[in-house]
């Protein structure tokens, strides 16, 4: 690299590390910070805003314009996502799920904390957001609280249940077949190695403090409204949520349409009164639910174009190649060691700037399947500790507990998962 790239590298650098300070602190919130720091990125590296050749990569078509576009697939999987989750929800079938597992809990405490992650993690393998969030945190965190669980505990349940959901979400997925260009069927089959250790060690962790906190206060201000009793529905309709999930794993069928007849099963088992204006407002108020991460992901896009154009590449490959892990063991210790900066919107957060540097791994030599499985499973640390979460404020605003706390005692057992999860993927990557 000559001089000039080098103070060129340099400037990227310096405005990665500010945007991320400014991340951090909350003082330039991410879906504003990826598009500008897409555009500063081009500029440093001199890619100009417009040309007359329409073969010139430029700021103005290539980075804003076709970036936006970019991860349209996984924009149309979250739409559809979120539709089907307002559907299961205006049937019935998420409170009666939850109605279910405190019936079989009975009073026993841990073993409602229990029933209740694995149930909240099968709703949000469903329908993620923060709307079901809510809507399920509304509903069992007040049961766990009256039964005697600690607020921490409570929060932690739904949290990693989040986590645990979001592994199994087959709407997220389209962003790693949009950004790797791998198959739907290749990130399944890599699924339980990231699912696997996240579901051991959140139930060890749910376990470890339901004995060490003890139990906490039954007296709690039951909040108003959080669903009652709920609609009935048939027992079969409670397997709706599973449906896309087994379409996908079991019969390798894509994304939208796994979720498309996830909703006619779920509408031809629940009957309900209005089936088509529950599947028209259910769009309407999912892509409500969905809007954040829809504009975030437009943010990725123009990240990603403006990471992987020719000049801004040819600056930041160098860097990733001198760090690039080039073995098990280093594979192992790279990701597990530096996952911590999955939280605070960093560098491995795929919500932010992970994706791009993804896929700067896999112009720098690594494989688009290791990318991805590495990316997935720091993902683990992002979902269940990070407090820059809307589902993590959300969580500990209702249970009235610190969200810092969160933070720092759940992200040692994160990184033991995801410990666990580099080293049975290293095998299957290397």
């Amino acid at each position: 690299m000559s001089t000039l790239m080098w103070f060129q590298a340099i400037g990227i650098l310096v405005v990665f590390l500010v945007f991320v300070g400014l991340m951090m602190t909350r003082k330039l919130p991410t879906i504003l910070a990826l598009p500008a720091m897409a555009i500063l990125f081009a500029l440093i590296a001199g890619v100009p805003w417009i040309s007359n050749d329409p073969e010139v990569t430029t700021i103005a078509k290539t980075i804003l314009a076709a970036g936006s576009m970019r991860l349209s697939g996984a924009i149309a999987g979250l739409v559809f996502g979120a539709w089907f989750g307002q559907i299961l929800n205006k049937v019935g079938i998420t409170k009666s799920i939850i109605r279910k597992a405190a019936e079989l809990a009975g009073d026993k405490p841990l073993m409602i904390a229990i029933l209740f992650f694995v149930t909240a993690s099968i709703i949000f393998s469903a329908a993620g957001g923060l709307g079901m969030v809510i809507l399920v945190g509304t509903i069992v965190i007040p049961i766990m609280l009256t039964a005697g669980i600690s607020q921490f505990v409570a929060s932690i349940v739904v949290i990693s249940a989040v986590g645990v959901g979001a592994l199994f979400n087959v709407s997220n997925w389209a962003v790693y077949v949009d950004v790797l260009g791998l198959s739907v069927q290749t990130i399944a089959d890599y699924t339980l190695v990231a699912a696997l250790p996240l579901i051991v060690v959140s139930l060890a962790m749910i376990v470890f403090y339901i004995k060490k906190d003890g139990k906490g206060r039954k007296a709690w201000a039951m909040p108003t409204a959080t669903g009652g009793e709920g609609k009935k529905v048939p027992a079969v309709a409670l397997i709706s949520p599973l449906v896309p999930v087994i379409l996908v794993f079991a019969f390798k069928i894509d994304i939208v349409p796994a979720v498309i007849i996830g909703a006619l099963v779920t509408i031809l088992l629940t009957l309900p009164k209005r089936p088509i204006h529950v599947l028209s407002s259910a769009m309407i108020e999912g892509i409500q639910d969905i809007a954040g991460a829809m504009a975030l992901m437009i943010g990725i896009g123009i990240l990603l174009n403006s990471v992987m154009s020719p000049q801004v590449a040819s600056l930041i490959s160098p860097l990733i190649e001198s760090v690039l892990p080039s073995s098990p063991l280093m594979f192992i210790l790279f990701f597990t060691l530096l996952s911590p900066l999955a939280i605070y919107r960093g560098p491995l957060n795929v919500w932010g700037l992970g994706s791009g540097i993804a896929a700067l791994f896999v112009t720098a030599g690594m494989t688009p399947v290791a990318a991805m499985l590495a990316l997935r499973v720091v993902s683990n640390v992002q979902a269940v500790s990070d407090p820059t979460n809307s589902h993590n404020v959300w969580v500990a605003d209702f249970t009235k507990s610190d969200i810092n706390e969160i933070l720092k005692k759940t992200l040692p057992w994160m990184m033991v998962a995801v410990l666990i999860s580099m080293i049975f993927g290293s095998f299957m990557v290397f």
